[in-house]
């Protein structure tokens, strides 16, 4: 039998079909156990233990955190091309699932187990462990989140399905955040109570990574995919794609303000309002809201648009940050209720974008006649990866810049003032400066209702001369 027609494999948005059943749903939206738990417990506790338990020099640390990371900048395009050009049995997607699952798992949990050394070697043996684990980690994410846009054509159900995922994601960043640093903590911050955190979290990721790999055996999928040859013939295609653009810089800008707070917020917990153990309840009020929230900036979403919602969880969110500001004077109390702020913002900066780069792929299908979502999103989670790192880095110049003074697990020691200044502000101010810059990126985003129906589409319009080419 022939393979579908183009129609057939790129069905415009907007035509209905049959809604996805609940069990590929909820299978896609675990693989949220996965991606909300990997950036968020190394983003929040890998600076930390490096310069607390393993006597790392703040500035090395950084180093140490950024390399694997631009590393991993370079590997999500090509999984993106890999992934593309893939004609593994269980199609272009879900075998890299697979792989991802089988290798991350036991990389975090040595990530987390370093010998007994200190200094650069400890920064050496992390670097290593987390560039072989974010490569996993690329191996799992970007065919991941390339999937929804194949899964269905219709816009409404694209955002129930990643509903169910930022659902998930919620829970698995409330639970990761909270009872990894309460595990890392139980033992007085050694490396041994690292190294059974490390453990706890890679069963976590195992479970996630599996589930999503086998709730997905149901889910449609593209018919056939296409691959761009080269990283530079990537950057071409999404150079086609203007409002991609805005949107992939935005999405990296907001992700460099929350990769800042998440690697200062046990620091803040511990220098600002004075308790390691803090970093529990922070992270609770901030992660507590998504799951509640996120109903709400779906709602907006539909009835005032996605960017619209957009606009008011980054508004939201910068206000918050710049309010933190105030805590030494104000005390912890406030801080908390205003961590909660940031979490009701949060809920809408994790679902929002990911709505709009579901709709861009399809449309970019639909205009193009090519299947290259994986192209696509191997250039986003790229992007999302080197803000996070960049994030880490920019929180680790702060203290290196303002005297922050590393130790070991035996031995605390006192920090200046300046440092002090410096975790408050690089917790406020900086994420703030990255939340005006995505401000700015999102007005310059159009957003396209690229997905007209065949009829709907006028002779000389784009998708009529696309047809004929194709």
């Amino acid at each position: 039998m022939g393979g579908p027609t183009r129609d057939q494999a790129y069905a415009p948005a907007d035509s209905a079909g049959p809604p996805l059943p609940a069990t590929v749903r909820i299978g896609y939206g675990l693989g949220s156990l996965c991606t909300g738990t990997f950036p968020t417990v190394p983003g929040l506790l890998l600076l930390y233990y490096l310069t607390n338990v393993m006597a790392v020099p703040a500035a090395l640390a950084g180093v140490a955190l950024f390399l694997p990371k631009a590393w991993d900048v370079l590997i999500n395009p090509v999984v993106g091309v890999v992934c593309d050009r893939s004609r593994l049995r269980g199609g272009p997607r879900r075998p890299f699932l697979l792989a991802g699952a089988c290798t991350l798992p036991p990389l975090f949990a040595l990530l987390f187990a370093a010998p007994p050394v200190r200094g650069a070697a400890a920064a050496a043996y992390v670097a290593v462990l987390f560039m072989l684990a974010a490569t996993a980690y690329a191996v799992f994410q970007v065919p991941y989140v390339a999937m929804p846009a194949e899964m269905t054509d219709e816009t409404g159900e694209r955002g129930r399905l990643l509903a169910w995922r930022v659902g998930f994601l919620g829970a698995a960043i409330l639970l990761s955040g909270a009872v990894a640093p309460a595990i890392a903590h139980a033992g007085g911050d050694t490396p041994a109570s690292y190294r059974l955190m490390g453990l706890s979290v890679a069963a976590l990721l195992a479970c996630g990574m599996l589930a999503a790999w086998r709730g997905t055996r149901r889910a449609p999928g593209a018919a056939h995919t296409t691959a761009e040859p080269s990283l530079r013939a990537q950057l071409t295609a999404a150079r086609s794609n203007v409002p991609f653009l805005y949107l992939v810089g935005m999405w990296m800008a907001q992700a460099l303000a929350v990769g800042v707070m998440l690697a200062g917020v046990q620091y803040f917990a511990t220098y600002v309002l004075g308790s390691a153990s803090a970093v529990t309840p922070l992270f609770a009020c901030m992660i507590g809201p998504l799951a509640l929230v996120m109903p709400l900036w779906n709602r907006l979403a539909r009835a005032r648009g996605v960017k619209y919602a957009q606009f008011c969880a980054s508004w939201v969110f910068l206000g918050a940050s710049l309010v933190l500001v105030l805590t030494p004077w104000a005390g912890a109390w406030p801080a908390y209720a205003t961590i909660a702020a940031v979490g009701v913002a949060y809920g809408g900066l994790q679902l929002l974008p990911l709505r709009m780069l579901a709709d861009n792929l399809a449309a970019d299908a639909v205009r193009t006649g090519r299947q290259r979502a994986a192209t696509f999103t191997g250039l986003w989670t790229a992007a999302e990866t080197l803000a996070f790192a960049l994030g880490a880095g920019a929180f680790a110049a702060v203290l290196a810049v303002t005297g922050f003074r590393s130790s070991d697990a035996a031995h605390a020691v006192e920090q200046p003032g300046s440092a002090l200044t410096g975790i408050t502000f690089g917790m406020s101010l900086v994420p703030a400066a990255f939340a005006v810059v995505s401000l700015w990126l999102l007005s310059r985003y159009r957003e396209e209702h690229e997905e007209p129906s065949p009829a709907a589409a006028a002779p000389g319009t784009l998708e009529d001369e696309t047809r004929s080419e194709h």
